[in-house]
């Protein structure tokens, strides 16, 4: 499902896909519903292609996401407060002890808590499985 989930350079938030024609993608932007076009000019990148280093190699969002979720069960995060009291690493390092301090930015994790805030707003709960059974019917 991470697959079909996109974030556009320079637009916030995350999108759908919907159709896709010639050189652009019909998405819908997950909250609002709002439908846009998405042209080839535009930088896109697929949630299930992203990945965040740990000093154990790269690690998929999806499973991110998963620990996430089963941290705060399933709540919203209180991004704002995290940013105000300089939180954001130490939340991140309770869920993902091993990340990579030299290369996961503080505007990383806020992002990730972001999209982890949009996703569970829209009756996401499961990341990484689904990504599994994807590939698994992609094949």
């Amino acid at each position: 499902m991470l697959r079909t989930i996109l974030a556009v350079t320079g637009r916030p938030g995350l999108f759908k896909i919907i159709s896709q024609g010639k050189g652009t993608l019909i998405v819908e932007e997950l909250g609002t519903g709002k439908r846009l076009p998405i042209h080839a000019r535009d930088k896109v990148s697929s949630l299930g292609d992203i990945a965040m280093y740990t000093e154990s190699g790269d690690t998929p969002l999806g499973e991110i996401l998963d620990k996430v979720y089963a941290k705060h069960n399933g709540e919203k995060i209180d991004v704002k407060e995290l940013v105000k009291t300089d939180g954001l690493k130490a939340a991140f390092e309770e869920v993902v002890e091993d990340y990579d301090r030299d290369r996961v930015y503080n505007n990383d994790i806020k992002k990730l808590f972001t999209w982890y805030n949009i996703l569970v707003d829209n009756g996401f709960t499961k990341f990484a499985e689904e990504e599994k059974e994807e590939a698994a019917e992609e094949a």
